[in-house]
């Protein structure tokens, strides 16, 4: 589909940037920042759940890749090795606007030495750091997070104080984490398009992983409508009785007792950051909380479809899971952009650009984020975000008209193909 938005007001005649819609809940004095004014400037590095075992019949190649989307270069990789692409494993999807190191998986039989073919592969874009054998495939989600290395360009010097005031308390509290508009699919109709689906007003896609991904954006913007509400009246950060939380240090799921002391030590931990409550990925399989977080989720649920049990026909696109309402942000440190060192790494890929006074001057931000957070979502609530590498801008609510492009080929910074 091509879009039809008009450039929004401050985008460049070429439309070669573009608006990033803010999160809902943002504050309205957010300053503007460029981001991606070139691969440099956003630098993802995917933090493994395991290392390989040095075995087996499946080959884990650790790359590091720039200007090519993840689905290119493991195609790309398997060639030169002679496997086939289709078997490939990778634990999440990558930007292709960025430089970033990931892991993928590759079936080769143990009597083949995968090391000579990839020295002689000419592989454009794409470094080979680690090369070794493990017994299983690498499948979506296999990773604990991302650490991000992130450059924002134009930022006027005296809106720095109060963003860098805001950073450090996202620091200290996290984030509502919400998915980004990149969720929703190029033009933001994905949701549409699977409700359609699931209401039977149109045929679904045929193939398999089309139709995880409608389903995944559905379930996104459900995700979406029930962390507003709960960051409308301020229990996102919280827990109430019946929540289902999270535990930060284990993943494990618990029910929040509706009354007692138990409830009064789940409210401290969740303000002491040690658990978060979870939101609806909605599915057959999915574990339904209680209280009042149950029926605000059954109420989402029962607007936009009428009965629950509708989607256990769709099993097979996602069975349904849960995700914290709270994103944490680790390890964040803020630093001053060095003009001189930013106007050459914008030079180095993007000619003409460095002419251009607000990319040499702004901050760089590091921080780490657990599978599945987006790092616009984060920075989005600090800064008005001006994609640099945006063929047109987007406008509107997050997924509405003309789509940033996808932080990671139409999913998200990190995040695994679908939710599991």
């Amino acid at each position: 589909m091509t879009a039809t938005d008009p450039p929004a007001a401050g985008a460049t005649a070429a439309g070669s940037r573009g608006d990033l819609p803010a999160p809902a809940g943002s504050p309205g004095d957010l300053p503007t920042a460029l981001l991606r004014s070139s691969p440099a400037d956003f630098i993802v590095e995917e933090l493994p759940a395991y290392a390989p075992s040095g075995r087996g019949e499946h080959v884990f190649v650790t790359f590091r890749k720039t200007g090519r989307t993840t689905l290119d270069a493991v195609r790309a990789i398997a060639l030169a090795l002679g496997a086939d692409p289709g078997s490939a494993g990778f634990a999440g999807m990558k930007d292709r606007h960025a430089i970033t190191t990931q892991t993928a998986s590759f079936q080769l039989p143990l009597a083949q030495d995968p090391a000579p073919l990839l020295e002689k592969a000419e592989l454009p874009g794409i470094e080979v750091l680690a090369v070794a054998r493990h017994d299983n495939k690498l499948k979506p989600g296999h990773l604990l997070g991302n650490r991000f290395r992130i450059a924002l360009r134009g930022i006027a010097p005296a809106a720095l104080p109060l963003a860098e005031r805001r950073l450090a308390e996202i620091g200290r509290a996290g984030v509502p984490n919400a998915f980004g508009p990149q969720r929703f699919g190029r033009n933001g109709d994905n949701p549409e398009r699977a409700l359609a689906w699931i209401a039977g007003r149109e045929r679904g896609p045929r193939d398999k992983r089309e139709q995880r991904l409608l389903f995944s954006a559905l379930q996104s913007v459900w995700f979406n409508e029930v962390l507003a509400r709960r960051e409308a009246d301020g229990t996102w950060s919280t827990v109430l009785p019946g929540d289902l939380a999270k535990k930060r240090d284990s993943g494990g799921l618990f029910l929040v007792p509706l009354e007692g002391p138990e409830l009064a030590d789940a409210e401290a931990r969740a303000a002491a950051l040690a658990i978060s409550a979870t939101g609806p990925m909605f599915g057959r399989k999915m574990r339904w909380p209680e209280g009042a977080p149950g029926a605000l989720e059954r109420e989402v649920l029962t607007a936009a479809i009428g009965d629950p049990r509708r989607l256990d026909a769709f099993a097979h696109a996602g069975e349904g899971t849960r995700r914290p309402l709270r994103l944490e942000v680790d390890g964040l440190e803020v630093s001053t952009l060095d003009a001189a060192a930013g106007e050459a790494a914008v030079s180095a890929t993007t000619p003409g650009a460095a002419d251009d006074p607000d990319v040499r001057h702004g901050i760089v931000a590091s921080f780490v984020l657990p599978k599945g957070g987006y790092a616009t979502t984060v920075l989005g609530r600090v800064f008005r975000l001006v994609d640099a590498s945006a063929p047109r801008p987007s406008i509107g609510r997050p997924g509405a008209g003309s789509a940033p492009p996808p932080e990671e080929d139409e999913v998200e910074e990190g995040q695994p193909a679908v939710d599991p």
